[in-house]
């Protein structure tokens, strides 16, 4: 791995365990096993690399997410494979604990790859159920910004929980709930 690649790497996960104040460029040097003239040299500063490092974050979480959405079969299908498929539960989501970050809320150029993702997560959700409503999969009144709103709030929501209690059960339970109402058989879910 290059070094700005592991430098990118350093900070990503320094970002995800100690969030922007506690992630210095000391720790990065560290983590990164390289130096500072290195780290200077291939980034501005700590603020340019946590830019690389949240873009990085950002495409890592789209890719792992069109894998899933982009799968075959039928709208619910696609977003059960979504709601089920493997995370770090306990750590949480490394772009939705950005969103906890004062700093990076706080410093617009920062943000913006945060707000970029969760925006283009909600348009992908919410053109998998319009996808499900003009199959019949899904009710015609259910409103498909909702529903992803939703998908994405029981996801968030079901990180906050599990590390609250310490256990995974808490993010599992939402999510089989979600899918309980989804369900293509479930009243109101499905199309009359």
């Amino acid at each position: 791995m290059s070094t700005p690649d592991r430098l990118i790497e350093a900070t990503r996960e320094l970002l995800w365990e100690r969030g922007y104040v506690g992630t210095s460029p000391r720790a990065i040097q560290q983590r990164a096993e390289a130096g500072q003239g290195s780290m200077y040299h291939h980034f501005a500063g700590k603020p340019a690399l946590a830019l690389a490092a949240i873009r990085r974050t950002a495409e890592e979480l789209r890719t792992a997410a069109e894998a899933t959405l982009g799968g075959g079969g039928s709208a619910y299908d696609r977003l059960s494979a979504y709601l089920l498929r493997e995370r770090e539960v306990l750590r949480g989501c490394p772009v939705g604990r950005l969103t906890m970050d004062p700093d990076i809320i706080a410093d617009d150029t920062l943000r913006a790859p945060v707000d970029e993702t969760i925006g283009w997560l909600r348009g992908r959700l919410a053109g998998i159920v319009e996808e499900g409503q003009k199959r019949g999969e899904f009710a015609a009144g259910l409103d498909p910004e909702e529903i992803a709103s939703t998908v994405l709030a029981t996801v968030q929501g079901g990180y906050v929980l599990a590390r609250a209690a310490g256990s995974p059960a808490a993010f599992d339970a939402g999510v089989r709930g979600l899918l309980a109402l989804l369900a293509p058989d479930s009243p109101g879910s499905s199309a009359p």
